[in-house]
């Protein structure tokens, strides 16, 4: 079998943790197996779908290093093809206009609710005769188009995650809509589960591959195929990612879209190599940390859990981080440059970025962790409490003022490594205290603060900005 399989979207939204995360496994299913990986947008919600949606999807595939091997298939344009399809199923019987109002429907269900039963449709105008028929007609209902579904009808199928899969036509909700009101003598707008078994055959979809909340959709679908007598493809149905109090990871959980991960300063790396982890067990002698590239050669569907996934803040930062860590200096100013002059910063060249991204980079988890470690390099920074209550000590004047003096006395505008670690030593011995005295207040007065990367190194760097000498002179 020639595998193809399929990420199809709605750009109505950005794209979200859990599409991205199927469509991961669609690609890592097909690079396994010398498939293709193709794309879809199922934009037939006209009034909600936006250029700027698609645009969000197409970016964040792209960023992960999930790339498709055909062009997309835009559904809208095959509207024709499926209404075709469903003129089909109404010449063969299988599927009937029901001209119910929505009046009617709300009564039925409040019925069935008093009642204690589930909400399903009675079938109620599955056989009206042309006599009813034409009195509908006559005062103006406007049917939808429904497929017939048999109670008795058992629908299974094996899936490549849950094993097999058995559903009862009972529990389907009764004869299932496939296109909205219209005019009795038309077609209205076909539905989702109509389209997508038209899409996915006309495609050649070898297996289906998906979210486990489809599972209900999927009996529905088998159902199709088989009255079109189209070739059902393989099945295979993801678990879900959970948030932290194990529901289902949504919008009020805060970042769900790959476009605000990537915003936070994640990696596409990271992103990738977790969301593979959401669901898939690494195999034994495989380290969690991977390419998506080296993993696809491995990738199979027998590793990955029927248990929902939970979503951990903390393993994601922890693939960030060392992501980063392991970066060359080149990579990250990359990452960051961009970011710098946002802020309005601009780098005295481009050896000062290298040596600024070393000293920073080995504390970084986010890529924008770079930007607050590096704004004191570039901005007068704010005291501190710890800097504040270290400047008051009175000795600290005292070694501020021997420094400042040496430096404006100095025949170099800039300070070097060797000259930064003398002029240390000579205001320990001058001044007749201790080395780390010395250094501390140093610290809080170029930076704020008693914390942060290499002092040496930190002040070595200032200097080509030529503001240590301003900072030192404010305390003094």
């Amino acid at each position: 079998m020639t595998v193809r399989v399929r990420l199809a979207p709605s750009p109505t939204g950005t794209l979200h943790l859990g599409t991205a995360r199927t469509a991961l496994f669609n690609w890592l299913f097909a690079k396994k197996e010398g498939g293709s990986f193709l794309l879809r947008i199922e934009d037939t919600d006209t009034e909600r779908s936006k250029e700027e949606y698609l645009k969000n999807i197409y970016d964040g595939l792209q960023w992960l290093g999930i790339n498709w091997d055909e062009s997309p298939i835009i559904q809208s344009e095959r509207i024709n093809e499926h209404k075709q399809i469903i003129k089909t199923l109404l010449d063969k019987g299988l599927a009937y206009k029901c001209y119910a109002s929505e009046a009617e429907l709300d009564e039925m269900r409040e019925t069935q609710k008093r009642n204690g039963l589930a909400p399903k449709y009675d079938n109620r105008h599955r056989n009206l005769t042309p006599e009813q028929e034409s009195e509908f007609i006559k005062i103006g209902r406007e049917p939808v188009i429904r497929f017939k579904i048999s109670d008795e009808r058992l629908i299974s199928w094996t899936d490549l995650i849950r094993g097999k899969m058995t559903w009862s036509g009972k529990d389907l909700g009764g004869d299932m809509v496939i296109a909205r009101r219209a005019s009795a003598n038309s077609i209205g707008d076909p539905l989702y589960n109509l389209v997508v078994v038209a899409d996915d055959s006309a495609m050649k979809i070898s297996h289906v591959i998906r979210g486990e909340d489809h599972i209900a959709n999927t009996a529905k679908q088998i159902l199709l195929y088989e009255a079109l007598d189209l070739n059902i493809p393989v099945f295979a149905h993801t678990p879900l990612i959970l948030n932290s109090e194990g529901k289902k990871l949504s919008k009020r959980d805060g970042v769900t879209s790959i476009s605000e991960f990537k915003k936070m300063g994640y990696t596409s790396e990271a992103m990738a190599n977790y969301m593979t982890l959401l669901g898939w067990s690494v195999p034994e002698g495989i380290n969690e940390r991977f390419k998506i590239s080296e993993i696809s050669t491995i990738f199979s569907f027998k590793k990955v859990n029927k248990a929902s996934a939970k979503f951990d803040w903390d393993k994601l930062n922890w693939l960030n981080s060392q992501i980063i860590h392991e970066m060359p200096a080149e990579t990250l100013l990359e990452n960051l440059d961009p970011l710098f002059k946002e802020n309005g910063w601009h780098l005295p060249s481009q050896e000062w970025g290298i040596h600024l991204v070393g000293l920073i980079g080995p504390s970084m988890i986010l890529i924008n962790d770079g930007v607050d470690q590096a704004k004191p390099f570039f901005e007068e920074p704010e005291l501190s409490n710890d800097g504040k209550k270290q400047l008051k000590i009175k000795e600290a004047a005292v070694i501020l003022k021997f420094i400042l003096e040496k430096l404006e006395n100095s025949d170099s505008a800039f300070i070097s490594k060797e000259a930064a670690l003398d002029l240390i030593n000579q205001a320990t011995k001058n001044c007749e205290v201790k080395k780390g005295l010395v250094m501390k207040s140093l610290r809080a007065a170029l930076f704020g603060t008693l914390n942060g990367p290499d002092l040496i190194q930190s002040w070595v760097l200032l200097s080509r900005f030529r503001k240590d000498r301003d900072r030192i002179r404010r305390f003094i």
